[in-house]
């Protein structure tokens, strides 16, 4: 069964937005928080923004702060991930993940992933 799934991806030009989702089964939601990672090709996963789900306490990579946006829909067990003046350097594979060993954390140790969505920013 589908515990994670992201969706929103697309094709956008330089300074653009796009929003991200990412839907999670009910017991993979009351996990403590969610985050969003990506992976450009040849290079390493990174990640992107994590939520405590219990607080809503957010952290960003330092790359996207002040452009990207993490924020939870309780009633939905969705997280979005608001990206607005978009550059090339974004263009990655996005990947939801849920789980994460504590409150802040921003590492490859989450529990459960997503299959992904692609998100291409042209110049």
């Amino acid at each position: 069964q589908v515990q994670v799934q992201e969706s929103g991806g697309g094709s956008v030009q330089a300074g653009g937005s796009l929003k991200l989702s990412c839907a999670a089964s009910e017991y993979i939601y009351s996990y403590n928080c969610m985050g969003w990672f990506r992976q450009a090709p040849g290079k390493k996963r990174e990640g992107v923004a994590t939520i405590y789900i219990g607080d809503g306490s957010t952290y960003y990579a330092d790359s996207v702060k002040g452009r990207f946006t993490i924020s939870q829909d309780n009633a939905k067990k969705t997280v979005h991930l608001q990206m607005n003046s978009l550059k090339p350097d974004d263009t990655a594979m996005y990947y939801c993940a849920a789980d994460c060993p504590y409150s802040g954390y921003i590492g490859p140790d989450f529990g459960y992933w997503g299959q992904g969505t692609q998100v291409t920013v042209s110049s």
